[in-house]
């Protein structure tokens, strides 16, 4: 079967230079939650490399909505520093994506300078933090602000928009019925958890018009007994199909009760601890040291490690598929296509690599050097994103703690 991999393909109203995108990976570059030099650097790079699209990760449509002080939210002090990324990935022959969303309860009062609001009030371990549910005027405001980001990130130079409903932030914590205990027309039955994510699709798809391109990311699972479960999630994608999106990006997991689902692997704790910052919550610190384990259980990593799930949502639904999930070679990247989906997205192998893609081009049996020990994603929640070769002067204790994980994926052959 001849490859589409390296072709172009129309995205909506975009065209891409090929079938690859750079998946919403958080970078932790936006300090002070601005765009920095390193967000630059990185996504010019991804970019130079060859990607069809890169995705700035999670920009919140307003400060409520921020779950790190290295994360973006709409506001004007950014403009100007978003054109001229915008500029710089276009520059490079790629197009520019930002994903939106709202991190709903995943957050705590010294980031969002309010009190975390979530689908329903309760108490999030993984904050942690006590949150209150959205009035329903709150809600109507929250839908406006997700127009708002809209007309905000064209004018920034983007040209598509990934709108976030998987993973336990917000719009999933009212599609789930873990975290949606509402009694009112946003809570109970599926019809009704699916009100919110309908009225933000709805706004989102008027201020697109026709010159944006729009993805959602949206979950197959949550992943627990008292999540949603496939068949719940294929009800959710056929909803957001009506909308008319211009492709779904299919991913699982929940990052309050099961995160490790999202990426596969296991969680260094060892690497998660170094590089908390000790005089912030010290008590959150120890916790995880002692029962990081229990918290955070793992997950087996394989490569395509959500494919034969997501080809059950191919055969219900009509509209154009992103495949996500453990891309890591050329050959991941044909079978996908050739499981009937339309683009895949990349994260791992591109912190590794950078030049992952044009390698990929040059040799149809590359294969990224990325073993899965998962350090990036152990580091970016408090330090930028980066891969351990990357770090100068890596501690021995982090370092036989990423051989151990690596070995555990990718063994070494004798």
């Amino acid at each position: 079967m001849a490859s589409t991999l390296f072709t172009p393909y129309q995205l909506g109203p975009i065209t891409l230079r090929n079938r690859t995108i750079r998946s919403a990976a958080f970078e932790n570059m936006a300090y002070g939650n601005k765009p920095s030099q390193d967000l630059y650097n990185y996504h010019t790079a991804v970019a130079k490399g060859g990607v069809g699209m890169t995705t700035v990760a999670y920009c919140s449509v307003n400060q409520s909505g921020v779950s790190f002080d290295g994360q973006l939210y709409i506001h004007d002090e950014i403009k100007e520093d978003l054109k001229r990324l915008t500029d710089g990935i276009h520059q490079q022959g790629a197009k520019a994506s930002i994903q939106l969303g709202h991190c709903g309860n995943m957050t705590h009062f010294y980031t969002c300078h309010c009190m975390p609001v979530g689908a329903s009030t309760g108490f999030n371990l993984y904050s942690p933090t006590l949150h209150r549910g959205l009035k329903k005027a709150e809600i109507k405001a929250l839908v406006k602000d997700f127009g708002k980001a809209v007309d905000f990130c064209r004018e920034c130079g983007f040209d598509c928009i990934e709108i976030h409903a998987g993973h336990g932030y917000l719009i999933s914590q009212f599609l789930s019925p873990y975290t949606n205990r509402r009694t009112d027309e946003y809570g109970g039955s599926l019809e009704n958890r699916m009100r919110f994510m309908n009225e933000v699709l709805a706004e989102v798809m008027e201020h697109a018009k026709d010159d944006m391109a729009v993805i959602v990311k949206t979950n197959m699972y949550d992943g627990f007994k008292s999540g949603l479960q496939v068949e719940d999630c294929i009800q959710v994608a056929k909803e957001i199909e009506k909308h008319k999106v211009h492709a779904l990006v299919l991913t699982a997991g929940f990052v309050s009760k099961a995160p490790f689902v999202v990426m596969g692997g296991a969680m260094p704790i060892k690497t998660l601890v170094h590089y908390m910052n000790p005089l912030t919550f010290w008590w959150l610190r120890v916790s995880v040291r002692f029962f990081g384990h229990l918290m955070i259980p793992t997950v087996p990593f394989k490569e395509l490690y959500f494919l034969e799930t997501a080809k059950k949502f191919r055969q219900a639904l009509s509209l154009p598929l992103i495949y996500v999930g453990g891309i890591m070679s050329r050959d991941n990247c044909e079978e996908a296509l050739n499981s009937g989906f339309d683009c895949v997205q990349i994260a791992h192998a591109l912190v590794k690599d950078t030049d992952f893609v044009n390698k990929m081009q040059a040799d149809e049996h590359h294969h990224s050097t990325c073993k899965r020990s998962n350090y990036c994603v152990a580091r970016m929640y408090s330090k930028e994103m980066k891969c351990h070769e990357c770090v100068e002067n890596l501690p021995k204790n982090l370092q036989k703690e990423v051989e151990k994980y690596e070995n555990m994926w990718y063994p070494k052959t004798k």
